[in-house]
């Protein structure tokens, strides 16, 4: 086996390690926790989507776990103000001086709950810090941790007095993930391990492995022929018309920007690299399509009066534009690394 082969699966077998840490505590929440190590390799931020209940919070702190990392955990609520989220300047009685307390952003892994129940202020605050990685506070900079990943929720229910997130501030997020209730099965495992001995959660991975992982994920070669799949899909949820999709031009008001386009190249080399492989293929990019592109294609009154969502044109766009085929598949390791 050549060095590049046994680095692949060391890779692999340790993000099946994180994975099965994981899966010890959180019962189901597969495509959940996938999406968050994806988010995390192409250093992204997660928006998740989900009624009360469904481990959100627990998957986020019990991976934070397994790789050492700090988490922190934000209530958005109607009377927060952006000093509560990136910290402030504080006077010192005794000594005469201010001094700067940091706010809860500075952490690996954040989660920021029911953020649509925030003022806009304190959204822009947060997104801010997600783009920039770095918080100013008194005309000094501050850098956030690394890895950071933020995951933000949102509840579909209750929205009376919530401020939704505005379109050209959502598009800061990687992905939007749909999270359903468990399985009859799944919910009769979740019932004996919360009323079951507490599992205590090992740290199999350093915030150092994981920064290399991310460095070894830039790394992974992405064909040429994929990245022109992604502009073809992008750039169909603009003017479906060139591609074949005249009637959906009526049902879309705004199409995806470029972020869309890479981050779905981003996510196919995540995704690639946790399957073992230094190349990505069609699958790695066609499985993060719905994920990539749901929040930022905004439909028009006429499609939502219809009844369609942003999932079932993207499915329409998906039939209308094939995946190429295969690269690289004839290509060995020794060959790619050279």
């Amino acid at each position: 086996m050549s060095d590049a082969s046994k680095l692949d699966q060391q890779t692999a077998e340790l993000m099946e390690q994180i994975l099965y840490e994981v899966k010890r505590v959180v019962v189901g929440q597969d495509r959940l926790l996938e999406r968050m190590m994806v988010a995390l390799l192409a250093q992204g931020h997660l928006l998740v989507e989900g009624v009360p209940g469904l481990a959100k919070t627990l998957t986020v702190k019990t991976l934070a776990e397994t790789i050492g990392g700090k988490f922190k955990r934000i209530q958005f609520t109607p009377d927060l103000v952006p000093s509560d989220l990136v910290g402030t300047r504080v006077y010192n009685q005794a000594s005469g001086q201010f001094s700067t307390s940091l706010g809860p952003v500075f952490a690996n892994l954040l989660l920021a709950d029911e953020i649509n129940r925030a003022p806009a202020k304190v959204q822009s605050a947060l997104l801010e810090v997600m783009q920039e990685r770095q918080v100013t506070i008194a005309g000094e900079t501050h850098k956030v941790p690394s890895p950071f990943l933020v995951m933000a929720t949102q509840n579909p229910i209750e929205t009376e007095g919530t401020y939704p997130l505005p379109e050209a501030q959502v598009d800061r997020f990687m992905m939007k993930v749909m999270v359903d209730y468990p399985s009859d099965e799944e919910e009769r495992v979740i019932v004996d391990r919360v009323t079951g001995p507490a599992v205590k959660v090992r740290e199999v991975a350093t915030l150092e492995q994981l920064a290399a992982l991310q460095k070894q994920c830039r790394e992974v070669y992405v064909d040429p022929s994929l990245v022109e799949y992604a502009v073809k899909i992008v750039t169909c949820t603009r003017t479906p018309e060139k591609h074949g999709l005249k009637d959906m031009r009526a049902q879309i008001t705004y199409g995806a920007s470029p972020r869309a386009t890479i981050g779905l190249t981003e996510g196919a080399r995540a995704l690639a690299l946790m399957r073992g492989r230094r190349y990505a293929l069609p699958e790695d990019m066609t499985d993060l399509v719905p994920e990539v592109l749901r929040h930022r294609v905004v439909l028009s009154y006429d499609a939502l009066s219809a009844g369609l969502t942003p999932d079932a044109l993207i499915a329409q766009i998906m039939q209308a534009i094939p995946a190429p085929p295969k690269p690289l598949k004839h290509i060995d390791d020794e060959k790619l690394a050279a």
